[in-house]
């Protein structure tokens, strides 16, 4: 398997690389700074790049067989176009290259199905959050619009704790507390099944504990 990953330097990123590699895949990692990423292994390729520099993401692109964008905003509190561009740019240059597979995350907190969720999914955290909901729609949008056999993953609050395996997953699961949650570790194990699983394919799945 060869895999892309976008936001490979993030939190969420690096549990992904690391998983991947483990699984013996062939792993490419799209990062601004790779001086500052701290994995090194021989099934892994660390590849310079933008998001926003369309070129860069077609050439890491090419040849892979599945994409996962693990991509996350600078701040919760403004718009990033940017990061929206980079999704047009990842999906096109897929459907350009004929890589269908893509695995996207996205936030529990969008507003398709939130009623199920309660108060606090429903009116709190759009107050803190907006900006981030806003653009996870923005990019939701331009995914279910394309070609590709996407699944977009929908996770509540995320945390540092360890892999478990022990997690709940569907597309209108509910939650068995008042603070929803899940670890990154597990997020990104269960992102990777994706990879590989036709289950979720043109589904949005949440995913917690």
């Amino acid at each position: 398997m060869r895999l892309l990953i976008f936001g490979a330097s993030g939190k969420t990123g690096l549990h992904l690389t690391q998983q991947a590699l483990h699984k013996n895949y062939t792993v490419s990692a799209f990062v601004r700074n790779p001086q500052r990423f701290p994995i090194q292994h021989n099934n892994l390729q660390i590849i310079k790049g933008n998001v926003a520099d369309y070129d860069t993401v077609f050439q890491a692109i090419r040849n892979q067989d599945a994409v996962i964008s693990a991509l996350g905003a600078k701040s919760p509190f403004q718009n990033d176009r940017l990061l929206i561009q980079g999704v047009e740019h990842i999906v096109n240059a897929m459907e350009r290259n004929a890589v269908k597979r893509l695995v996207y995350l996205s936030f529990l907190g969008v507003k398709e199905y939130r009623k199920e969720l309660g108060f606090l999914v429903n009116y709190v955290v759009p107050l803190f959050l907006k900006k981030v909901i806003q653009d996870h729609e923005a990019k939701e949008s331009i995914i279910i619009s394309s070609s590709l056999d996407w699944t977009i993953i929908r996770p509540p609050r995320l945390t540092n704790g360890k892999q478990t395996g022990n997690y709940r997953h569907g597309e209108h699961i509910l939650s068995k507390s008042l603070m929803m949650k899940i670890s990154r570790a597990d997020l990104a194990a269960f992102m990777l099944q994706q990879v590989s699983d036709s289950q979720y394919i043109h589904q949005k799945p949440r995913v917690m504990y």
